[in-house]
């Protein structure tokens, strides 16, 4: 009778295998990858929304107390002067120059106006209500748009408008930036965002957020 040996395997060295820790290890990399791309994202529009926040708060403040910058010192808010009367006062083009020139100065004009560069600033940098404050914004920004109306080669006396640019000007791309931080819930990095949301109010009427 045959006898079959069974080999025998054999007890030397056995290196450990690597493939899993190396399956673990891209996987932990693309996720640690992820959310630093995602953190960078966070913070810079937390960036923005600070930034653009500023250049409301300022135009208030200046317009407020007159810097001496867009404002000339003495003709602030407070000083008795009119924040839409030199603007839409010198409006002088477009298919509103009439309406807008019946509107400076008045006093609900500048109260809308200012509450609006006060409240868009506020809650940029606070990092709250941010679909409103674009919302807000946005409308404040056509209305501008239509104001220096872009479109125009001619002012209404016959002179050159020096327009840069027929469709895209600053008034757009705020008005877009603000659409974009509402968008991202830019106001919960470095922001009241996450507070504010939880509030029972802004829970019950999401455009709140």
């Amino acid at each position: 009778m045959a006898v079959h040996e069974h080999p025998h395997r054999s007890p030397g060295l056995h290196l450990p295998s690597f493939r899993r820790h190396r399956t673990a290890s891209a996987s932990d990399s693309a996720v640690s990858a992820r959310v630093g791309t995602d953190t960078a994202r966070a913070y810079a529009f937390a960036s923005l929304r600070l930034l653009t926040g500023f250049v409301f708060l300022w135009a208030f403040l200046d317009k407020t107390f007159g810097f001496g910058y867009a404002t000339p010192a003495g003709k602030g808010w407070i000083d008795g002067g009119s924040p839409t009367r030199g603007f839409l006062g010198s409006v002088a083009a477009g298919p509103m120059e009439s309406t807008f020139h019946s509107w400076a100065g008045d006093t609900w004009a500048d109260w809308l106006f200012m509450l609006g560069l006060l409240g868009i600033g506020v809650a940029l940098v606070a990092g709250v209500a941010l679909r409103f404050a674009a919302l807000a914004g946005t409308l404040m920004m056509a209305l501008m748009w239509i104001a220096e109306w872009p479109p125009a080669r001619h002012l209404s006396d016959g002179s050159a408008s020096m327009s840069t640019n027929p469709f895209v000007d600053y008034h757009v791309v705020y008005a877009v930036v603000l659409i974009a931080l509402a968008a991202a819930s830019a106001g919960d990095t470095m922001g009241l965002g996450r507070l504010w949301a939880r509030l029972p109010l802004v829970r019950r009427g999401r455009w709140l957020r």
